[in-house]
């Protein structure tokens, strides 16, 4: 990460000739330095992908002008795009239930600021960890969930997200399955982790599933919510080797540590606007 402030484009288009000299010559008319650059070209799709860094002060204008004056150009190359600027903070709310590890590992990056974010609130079914989060300074809110309840418990946490001017939503490690309308309402801006390799073992108790089919890996997955449970666009995966000795108290132990990292790494590429979304596939520029 550099020290200086940057704004960020990350952009797809349809793919055609001409689109790095088009945008880098934008910049370049405008006196805008590159710190750095990213592209691929997906064949299959048809579709280019790129994400440029340029230095803030090199410009001669702020971020609403520099979106005004690049927005021409995008339309006239059909992009999807956006430009974030590296000063302001993404303001990241995290759901848990009674697994720990997720949480504590997010609240010590926060707080080391390897996380540079905002934390405005956490969110649970349960008040297990109200007293940890306080203690922290931020605002915890217990919502419980039944089968009675979901839509008002969901409602309530769009209502807190909203209130609290959200960026992203993350579940660490959140056993719940959220409703179809909270997942539509927020496209690509709620991150999941989950406890497998996914597409393999999908649901609930993976680790018991990935014992009884005998693997010789297990893993754990950073994907985007949709409302197809634990089928939402990739972000980021690891695995770990076990072998036959291994019960399924092993695996979930081990797990643990792949969790908490590919979450991580998952929700950086996500602030850092390294990820671009194509129908259920993404782009990652590491």
């Amino acid at each position: 990460m550099h020290r200086d402030r940057f704004y960020t484009l990350a952009a797809s288009c349809p793919d055609q000739v001409g689109i790095i000299a088009r945008v880098t010559g934008f910049f370049a008319e405008h006196k805008g330095w590159i710190l750095e650059s990213s592209f691929h070209a997906d064949d299959d799709a048809g579709r280019y992908f790129m994400r440029i860094e340029v230095k803030a002060d090199s410009l001669p204008f702020l971020l609403p002008e520099l979106r005004e004056r690049f927005r021409p150009l995008a339309e006239s190359l059909q992009m999807d795009w956006k430009i974030s600027d590296s000063a302001v903070k993404k303001r990241v709310v995290v759901l848990v239930s009674k697994q720990e590890h997720c949480l504590y590992d997010l609240l010590s990056r926060w707080q080391s600021k390897e996380l540079d974010i905002e934390i405005p609130c956490v969110i649970s079914n349960h008040d297990t960890f109200k007293g940890f989060v306080e203690w922290h300074g931020i605002p915890f809110h217990h919502i419980p969930v039944t089968a009675d309840n979901k839509t008002q418990a969901y409602a309530e946490v769009e209502r807190i997200f909203k209130e609290v001017a959200g960026d992203t939503m993350v579940l660490a490690r959140y056993m719940q399955i959220l409703s179809p309308e909270l997942c539509a309402a927020h496209p690509g801006q709620i991150l999941n982790i989950h406890h497998s390799f996914l597409p393999s073992f999908v649901g609930a108790k993976p680790y018991h599933q990935a014992y009884e089919r005998g693997v010789k890996l297990i893993g754990a997955t950073c994907h985007y919510v949709t409302a197809d449970l634990d089928q939402g666009p990739i972000v980021e995966q690891d695995v770990i080797r076990i072998d036959h000795s291994d019960s399924p108290e092993d695996m979930v132990r081990y797990g643990k540590d792949i969790e908490k990292t590919v979450l991580a790494r998952g929700l950086r590429y996500h602030l850092e606007d390294r990820v671009l979304v194509h129908g259920n596939k993404t782009v990652v520029f590491r």
